[in-house]
């Protein structure tokens, strides 16, 4: 018999609803991943499983204790050893075998978890057989072993040359046009993958940065989703004139695109540009009306360019097993989550952000103009980003959000995932048109709000309005999660993503400039030649990178490119 320890009973903690993630040598143990491994090979019932592991300093250790654990118990494990999570998904797909990834995702180098799949590279989750697990592992370690039982093995499988063939199938890349593309792995696992399908594509010159794999993430964190974390990749684009910036989480499932200008381009917008290339696929052989998910903080504009193209939108939860879940029930051809999460029907309906980034790749590819160019009509309107409000009740703050703003007969409530309030008739003023969504945490007592709108002043109006319904002011600078923004990050609305400061920082002092905006404004002000930092000048901004100047008329920057001189500059 293999002994667990007994203290580390209680697995609640950790076990998340879609995943599980904790400390390292703390929360996540040898032993306690052992008991997990062999409580999920019981689950399993005597399917083969596949088990691979991230570059942390503790994955290497967590996923042999995993393997032992479901050996002991008669499972037939397949070692894929160093693997994103996308590959897992992916050698789940092709071998229809159950999965599991040591990996902690964008989590501090502290932390490590797990990702479950059943064959296919279906979901696992709380509801379908995660909260069974735990209380199996839960009694190994109550018991303090793990019982014999079957004939278990483990060996060795190579995943990485199918995964490169699989998602290069998908998105062949023409080779139209040449492309110079700087893609910051973060120290993760990008750094493995990007080269096995990407680096061997004559038309693609790839800049690498960060591809030294290194789980204790020396240069920054692998969280794409906060914008101190894209200020490597900013910089290196517009250093080397590069067409397009990439940025992968630590797993590397999840993909950040940036403009040549430096730009963060939304995920929704990616997520409309996607759906369109699918939906014509899908209809170019023969299915009528395809259909897309978009989870319900994505823009709305999402839903406009997918029934543009002749598809059906559907909304859905926010939370990847959900939407994953959905995908299998209607036939789905793509979903897309506000937080870089990207799903394919072809890809085993999980998700990949290596197989996104090759959409935008051969987007990209068919355009004579630049990236930012192609991205431009998919963000049409103001969004808030992800803003993040402790609460300690809820429930009563929401019921109070909706009484206030909807009591007006023109807006529509739904409460598919906490509370959505929509008033938006295309017949009324660009002023009249916004919708919100607020939504608890499933971990903490956070209410998540996102607040997208028509007009910039539309969405400052709306957002300040619930944030004072829930105590909160502008100056109070509510937590932020750092998701991407929805809006990009130019003179003309202000950012969505919840790790966009939107509207909640301190107003920045009054320089030389006069400029007389917010300061959450004024901090996301970027140059429109290069995309540059923005500093004050006596009556005008110049950019600290390619040194033009922007005027500043009665209080309002003048945004236009090609300025070069401003008066009295210092």
């Amino acid at each position: 018999m293999t002994e667990v320890q007994h203290s580390a009973a209680d697995l609640s903690a950790i076990v998340k609803a879609y995943d599980v993630r904790g400390v390292a040598g703390e929360q996540l143990t040898v032993e306690v991943a052992r008991a997990l491994g062999a409580a999920f090979a019981d689950f399993l019932s005597g399917d083969s499983m596949i088990v691979a592991h991230d570059m942390r300093v503790s994955s290497p250790d967590l996923a042999r204790a995993v393997i032992e654990g479901a050996v002991r118990r008669g499972a037939i494990v397949a070692d894929a050893g160093l693997s994103s999570t996308d590959q897992l998904y992916c050698a789940s797909g092709l071998h229809r075998a159950a999965g599991l990834m040591i990996t902690a995702s964008h989590n501090p180098p502290a932390d490590n978890g797990m990702k479950l799949c059943l064959p296919g590279a279906r979901p696992i989750s709380r509801a379908t057989g995660l909260d069974t697990i735990r209380r199996a592992a839960e009694a190994y370690l109550e018991a303090g072993e793990i019982p014999e039982h079957g004939e278990g093995r483990a060996e060795d499988l190579s995943t990485l040359e199918d995964y490169a063939r699989t998602l290069r199938g998908l998105v062949p890349l023409t080779g139209r046009r040449p492309l110079r593309v700087v893609i910051d792995a973060a120290s993760a696992m990008a750094g493995h993958t990007a080269p096995a399908v990407l680096g061997d594509l004559p038309s693609l010159e790839i800049l690498p940065l960060h591809f030294t794999l290194d789980g204790t993430f020396p240069h920054h964190p692998a969280d794409p989703l906060d914008p101190a974390n894209l200020e490597d990749l900013r910089q290196a684009v517009r250093r080397e004139r590069a067409d397009l910036g990439l940025a992968f989480d630590g797993d590397a499932d999840r993909c950040v695109v940036v403009d040549e200008t430096g730009t963060p381009v939304p995920p929704s917008a990616i997520t409309a540009l996607i759906a369109q290339r699918e939906i014509a696929r899908a209809r170019a052989a023969g299915e009528e009306r395809p259909v897309v998910l978009a989870n319900l903080v994505s823009s709305r504009h999402v839903a406009e360019a997918v029934r543009a193209a002749g598809g059906e939108v559907l909304r859905s939860p926010v939370g990847h097993s959900l939407i994953k879940a959905l995908m299998a029930e209607h036939g789905a051809v793509f979903g897309g989550e506000h937080s870089a999460h990207y799903y394919f029907r072809d890809f085993f309906s999980a998700d990949s952000g290596m197989l996104a980034a090759l959409h935008v790749l051969a987007a990209l590819e068919e355009v004579d103009g630049p990236a930012s160019a192609l991205v431009a009509a998919y963000s049409p309107y103001a969004a808030s980003g992800e803003i993040n409000v402790r609460h300690e009740d809820p429930a009563g703050a929401r019921d109070r959000v909706e009484q206030e703003l909807g009591a007006d007969p023109a807006v529509e409530a739904d409460h598919l995932d906490g509370l959505t309030l929509t008033r938006w008739d295309d017949g009324a003023p660009a002023e009249e048109r916004w919708w919100l969504s607020l939504r608890s945490s499933n971990t903490e007592p956070l209410l998540r709000l996102n607040v997208e709108a028509a007009t910039p002043q539309t969405l400052e109006r709306v957002r300040d309005t619930v944030l004072g319904l829930l105590d909160q002011h502008p100056g109070d600078a509510p937590d932020q999660e750092a998701p991407m923004a929805d809006t990009p990050l130019r003179e003309t609305a202000p950012a969505d993503g919840a790790g966009f400061d939107t509207g909640h920082a301190a107003p920045l002092p009054d320089g030389p400039s006069g400029a007389d905006v917010p300061g959450w404004v004024r901090a996301r002000l970027r140059c429109p030649d290069c995309g540059g930092e923005l500093r004050d000048v006596e009556a005008a901004l110049q950019c600290a990178d390619c040194h033009r100047v922007h005027a500043v008329e009665g209080g309002i920057p003048v945004l236009i490119a090609g300025r070069a001189e401003a008066p009295n500059t210092r």
